[in-house]
């Protein structure tokens, strides 16, 4: 068997605002829109969203209203400048959950929350 990772599926409460995140502020090439559901190119995984509302009629899963504050995962975006990105999301009003550092194995990274409360790690490449 050979699986290979296609796409990630956030779930989020609202579209407008995750728009305005991850295409106006991230800078991310919007790939497809779909009523409630979008796509955006991210290199080889797409980057996916759709709303909670929408998600729970199409599939009759328990999705949860409102934003989580347990975190189980995180999204990790890589560039070059991460203190210019970070700086970026702070003028547009964004959450910075922690300022950018380096690491003992010398990754520079910070992290932002998104409008539904994911953590969005910028880090720059492990080299």
């Amino acid at each position: 068997m050979n699986l290979k990772m296609g796409y990630v599926i956030l779930y989020v409460e609202n579209l407008e605002k995750t728009k305005h995140f991850y295409g106006e502020l991230l800078g991310l090439e919007l790939k497809n829109e779909f009523g409630t559901y979008i796509e955006y190119n991210t290199g080889a995984t797409i980057l996916s969203f759709n709303t909670r509302e929408d998600v729970r009629e199409l599939t009759g899963l328990p999705i949860p209203d409102g934003i989580r504050k347990e975190q189980t995962f995180e999204i990790g975006f890589v560039t070059e400048e991460v203190e210019a990105v970070v700086e970026k999301f702070r003028e547009a009003g964004v959450k910075v959950l922690m300022e950018p550092v380096v690491k003992p194995w010398g990754q520079k990274v910070a992290y932002v929350e998104d409008p539904d409360g994911h953590f969005i790690e910028i880090c720059s490449p492990i080299e």
